[in-house]
């Protein structure tokens, strides 16, 4: 887990010259010059960028180390300019804390309108309660997992009434049936999802 050190709250990126040998270290995948830049920009980078936008903590860094990866991945888009690099990162970096805090949030509705929605056996004897003290990112994947085990019908249905929200009179258009026979097969398919989850 990244731990970002305590920094000024005033905070100015290095000087381009300043940057530009770290930057050549990334375009040959050193680590040393990953690492160099996570000191000077990771702290900013986490308070300024990340955590007003996703405010959970265990996410938050993650989203702090994909910034990092993902900027040496990409550091050959990168166009110096006369601009701090900073400011690249930073735009990933928001970009990626605000897709996350809209799957987080995704996954959280999934969660509670399985367990309401449902008149089964209630879902969250099941799921582990989506707090910040849980593995989060684990769930998530739990819940992919099991879907991706459903019926492909059945994963419809959850998705689009519970991930995208949509009325039920829309999902049963977009499924070509009638209501009465989506709530039905959105019965099944919430009886089916709690059955695979946790997958095996």
């Amino acid at each position: 887990m990244l731990n970002p050190k305590p920094r000024s709250l005033s905070f100015t990126p290095l000087s381009v010259e300043e940057e530009q040998p770290m930057i050549e270290g990334l375009r040959v995948g050193d680590s040393k010059a990953l690492s160099a830049l996570y000191q000077h920009y990771g702290e900013p980078l986490y308070r300024t960028a990340i955590l007003p936008r996703l405010p959970i903590p265990e996410l938050a860094e993650d989203c702090l180390a994909q910034t990092f990866a993902r900027a040496m991945e990409r550091i050959d888009q990168f166009q110096i300019e006369h601009k701090s690099i900073y400011f690249w990162m930073r735009r990933i970096a928001i970009n990626l804390a605000m897709d996350t805090h809209r799957r987080h949030q995704a996954q959280q509705r999934m969660h509670n309108r399985l367990a309401e929605e449902s008149n089964l056996i209630p879902l969250h004897a099941h799921l582990p309660a989506p707090d910040r003290s849980s593995d989060l990112s684990e769930i998530r994947e739990l819940i992919e997992e099991a879907l991706l085990l459903l019926n492909p019908r059945y994963a419809q249905a959850l998705r689009l009434r519970l991930l995208e929200e949509c009325d039920r009179a829309e999902c049963a258009k977009i499924m070509g049936v009638s209501i009465g026979n989506f709530d039905v097969l959105f019965h099944r398919a919430a009886k089916a999802f709690r059955d695979k989850y946790p997958p095996r």
